[in-house]
């Protein structure tokens, strides 16, 4: 049975699986799950093996799924109680591959269990991605960018309406979708297209900034949005040709947008083209005075923090003994260079 399930690739989809691959590849880079992990790590060097050791777990964890559609693709199912007037190749049927394998092929109690199992796991899945997309953006944006002055009364008001939104987004996508792999894989499309350019540039590219990661947000976006996706029925605006991988190109095209945007509005606080006022993200000039207590992965004395007073009539900045971050040292030189006229 080995030719009837494995399938073929043909010439012209070469493109669109290196373009798929790639996606899956570095689109599974930035999710927040695998992070929370590598930041619970005690030191760098456990969150790389540990890093080394989920990578042989999704190959091992992939092989159940693989034998499950083989099974399903293999057997006579005219000689089972699934209806034989109904096609186990449609979709409606292929999203429900595992269900049906565990009903029909297996005893009841394995099919009681098993598919006990999946419900919870689906319903715990579901309800931890909706509270923590919810809380991300009540914390990190609402609060750190749009507003800092904001109560936790204000803060949880948001996280409220930010479940009900994702949640209706996320169930009208559910609908609208008829498979979950596209389901995970719509995901790692808009994680590989808007998020991986930006972790690469936070973490490689000292002088990339708020500005540059907004711009690119907005333009990465609007370019996937433009190019089409067929399993929600958006069709396609633009087309880059057979040759040209086109989820690749719009995340190429998201990373060039935050190095030129980050780097022009560094250059315009830098020369003193626009005022520190004008910084209105606290990215790159006007940096509020917090107070982090952050821990090396070595040690467990924290970083101490000193006062600067500008030269100029704006506010206190802070900064650490241990530098966090290389754009920090170049935002003081951009306030003190204001200072020096």
């Amino acid at each position: 049975t080995w030719p009837e399930w494995r399938g073929h690739i043909e010439k012209s989809q070469i493109v669109e699986w290196i373009d798929s691959m790639l996606l899956l590849i570095f689109g599974g880079i930035p999710w927040q799950v695998y992070f929370q992990r590598v930041l619970s790590a005690k030191t760098a060097k456990k969150a790389m093996y540990l890093s080394f050791y989920a990578a042989v777990g999704c190959i091992v964890l992939a092989m159940p799924p693989v034998l499950i559609g083989a099974i399903a693709k293999s057997t006579n199912w005219n000689m089972t109680d699934y209806d034989i007037n109904k096609d186990i190749t449609a979709p409606e049927a292929t999203k429900l591959i595992l269900p049906l394998v565990l009903l029909h092929l297996c005893p009841k109690f394995i099919a009681f269990i098993g598919l006990g199992a999946v419900s919870a796991a689906v319903m715990s899945s579901a309800d931890s991605s909706v509270l923590s997309a919810s809380s991300m953006f009540a914390r990190n944006v609402w609060k750190l960018v749009f507003r800092d002055q904001a109560s936790e009364r204000e803060v949880l008001l948001v996280m409220r309406i930010g479940i009900l939104l994702v949640g209706i987004g996320a169930a009208g996508i559910g609908i609208l979708v008829s498979s979950i792999y596209v389901l995970w894989y719509l995901c790692s499309d808009l994680v590989y297209v808007i998020l991986f350019p930006q972790l690469l540039c936070v973490v490689y590219v000292p002088h990339s900034n708020t500005y540059g990661s907004l711009a690119a947000y907005i333009t990465g976006f609007l370019f996937r949005i433009l190019i089409g996706e067929s399993s929600l029925g958006i069709p396609k605006f633009i087309n880059f040709g057979s040759y040209i991988p086109p989820k690749t190109l719009c995340m190429l095209i998201s990373l060039g947008t935050t190095l030129i945007i980050s780097k022009i509005a560094k250059s315009l606080f830098e020369k003193r083209i626009l005022p520190p006022k004008y910084d209105i993200f606290h990215c790159l000039v006007d940096i509020p005075n917090e107070t982090l207590p952050l821990k090396e992965s070595s040690t467990t004395d924290e970083l101490h923090y000193n006062i600067i007073k500008p030269t100029t009539g704006q506010q206190y900045l802070t900064e650490p003994t241990m530098m966090i971050n290389n754009s920090f040292s170049q935002s003081q030189e951009i306030l003190n260079s204001y200072g020096k006229d």
